[in-house]
């Protein structure tokens, strides 16, 4: 393939409508990023591709800009109900990122239609919606637009209209293929023409995204996209731009530390992400009590209809924190992020990498930072030979104030606040023990003492991760935790109805045997289940046939055959001998069970 350089959009081998170079320049764009530059001719001329590149290189207009010149250059033009092109991502804040970007082009090719279909959203009105405006080019999640597929009894016959369909484009497909939707992809993928140009673009190239190549493109042209400065050699997946560190601090000391760091740098943009949805809520409301005069949003996959409003309003903020998990680590474009804070690490090294490409993008400077605890340090060398990645360390901040103390006091003045904590706690102890680098973070080797007061529990949870376990280090509070309060007056009449119920309760239980209330739950299912099977089993028997005590009778009678002929009280022979007369009289019962 011939390279092509990075330079000015006249500069490159196709030519482009003036409508899109009207749009590049309104938008700031005077100069290509290589993946663009090598991308755009290729996929303009037919060819299907398969592109590789560092998050913030610019991937969104290495497809955008394809699909409207092909469109354009269609012998017919497309109708309302005709779909064009379809752009599958991962997750809702992509795919409004990539809807808004594409709008900026629209608006000079009023001819064609967009539109957004993303969970969260009523599937009535989105149907009504492509009925009365239709949907030329369609940016979806893989479960909503699964969805439409099925929504022919609702008035919509997705799969006619996609019969005119000329570009797919499948962003971010290693996120696709790590969250489960493969099912969903080749669902989709069985209603769409055959004959298509298909775009595959990705910052990290898996077994996966390999398999889905060879699976969905035709014979594809490879493009791996490296930033200059970046030796040939490299296979460097973070930004060169990109400054990266690391603190080693203990993990009563983490929480500390970066309410101090964020106390510090108020005027910049941060994203702080979390490894658990229940983490994001407890340390979200721990920062708003914390750090004074900023702007704190949350944000998880969790959350339903509020997602779209928070992403679009934390865009548009010039400073701030955003809380997230890794809903927020791929291909998402926030204006301006100075500072990209790991409080946990990430389950995988590529996440690692998503996260950090969050900044320094297109260009741009930009800072990561992420915690570890002493005996997680190993993560560094082992990060820098799994993804090339460069780090430095920052030393633990000096001076830093302890605000544990104020954050149990939130705990002891609302029970939300308590049991936000709790389940923080017990999620993020679960995660990681299923974390993909187990052999540096052993659940084994875990301070959980430290990790509590991290946390700053009140008491220790009953879980099966702790049991046995003795905490020396770790001191309860002398107080009866359920006494604890709700702030909010309706819940906490809700809680002292439900004590008052459970309290007649044991009352007229008394005597009987009683429930373990505070055992874990999987465990109590089990213990339920077991006595459901015993139960089962004694009503068949009692409610069986003469011949099923006759089998259990001689079943027992064989089992203690088996065992004098291992102590060698009888001979392999009368062993057998007695077997077949066992086997003779169950016989003779079922022929004379039949003839009655």
């Amino acid at each position: 393939m011939e390279r092509v350089t990075e330079g000015r959009w006249e500069s490159l081998p196709v030519t482009l409508s003036p409508g899109v170079l009207q749009t590049l320049r309104e938008l700031g764009f005077p100069h290509m990023t290589p993946v663009q530059s090598a991308t755009i001719p290729l996929f303009m001329n037919n060819k299907d591709v398969a592109a590789e590149a560092v998050t913030g290189s610019g991937k969104t207009l290495a497809f955008v800009i394809p699909i409207l010149e092909i469109l354009l250059r269609r012998e017919e033009r497309l109708k309302k109900m005709q779909v064009g092109a379809i752009v599958i991502t991962p997750t809702r804040e992509l795919a409004v990122q990539i809807d808004e970007v594409l709008s900026h082009f629209t608006k000079h090719f009023p001819q064609f239609s967009q539109i957004l279909l993303i969970g969260g959203r009523n599937p009535i009105e989105d149907i009504e919606k492509f009925k009365e405006h239709g949907g030329n080019i369609i940016i979806a999640t893989p479960g909503r637009l699964e969805d439409m597929f099925r929504r022919k009894a609702d008035g919509l016959d997705l799969a006619s209209c996609v019969k005119s369909l000329d570009v797919l484009v499948l962003d971010e497909a290693d996120r696709l293929l790590d969250m489960g939707f493969e099912a969903s992809l080749n669902t989709i993928l069985d209603f769409l023409p055959k004959q298509r140009r298909t775009g595959l673009f990705s910052a990290t190239q898996t077994q996966e995204v390999e398999n889905l190549v060879r699976a969905g493109l035709r014979n594809p042209v490879r493009i791996s996209v490296k930033e200059k400065g970046v030796a040939a050699s490299s296979t460097q997946k973070t930004p060169t731009r990109l400054e990266n560190y690391y603190m080693i601090c203990k993990a009563d000391e983490k929480f500390n530390q970066l309410v101090h760091f964020l106390r510090q740098h108020k005027q910049e943009k941060h994203l702080v992400f979390f490894s658990t949805c229940a983490c994001v809520e407890y340390y979200g409301k721990a920062l708003e009590s914390l750090v004074k005069n900023v702007k704190i949003m949350c944000i998880h996959g969790k959350m339903k209809h509020k997602r779209n409003k928070i992403f679009t309003e934390f865009r548009k903020l010039p400073s701030g924190i955003l809380v997230c998990t890794d809903v927020m680590a791929r291909g998402i474009d926030i204006p301006e992020v100075n500072w990209v804070l790991q409080y946990d690490p990430p389950s995988s090294a590529s996440a690692f990498v998503h996260r950090c490409g969050r900044t320094a993008r297109i260009g741009h400077l930009g800072s990561a930072l992420v915690f570890l605890l002493p005996m997680e340090e190993s993560y560094i060398n082992f990060l820098s030979i799994n993804q090339k990645c460069p780090m430095q360390e920052m030393k633990p901040l000096k001076n830093v104030v302890d605000v544990l103390p104020k954050l149990k006091t939130l705990a002891l003045a609302d029970r939300a606040m308590f049991e936000k904590g709790v389940k923080a706690f017990v999620s993020c102890v679960q995660a990681y023990a299923k974390h993909e680098c187990n052999l540096i973070f052993r659940i084994k080797d875990l301070d959980f003492a430290s990790f509590a007061r991290g946390f700053a529990l009140l008491r220790m949870p009953k879980m099966p991760e702790l049991k046995g376990k003795c905490f020396s280090d770790f001191v309860p509070v002398s107080i009866d935790t359920d006494s604890i309060p709700f702030k909010d007056k309706n819940r906490e009449k809700q809680r002292q109805k439900l004590l008052e119920q459970q309290r007649k309760e044991r009352q007229e239980n008394e005597g009987k045997r009683k429930f373990i209330r505070n055992k874990a739950w999987s465990k109590q299912k089990a213990k339920k289940e077991k006595k459901k099977k015993k139960m089962t089993t004694k009503r068949r028997r009692e409610e069986g046939s003469d011949i099923e005590d006759e089998e259990m009778e001689e079943l027992l009678n064989d089992t203690r055959l088996l065992k004098r002929l291992k102590k060698g009280k009888i001979s392999e022979e009368e062993f057998e001998k007695r077997l077949m007369s066992s086997e003779r009289k169950v016989k003779a019962v079922v022929d004379s069970e039949s003839e009655d």
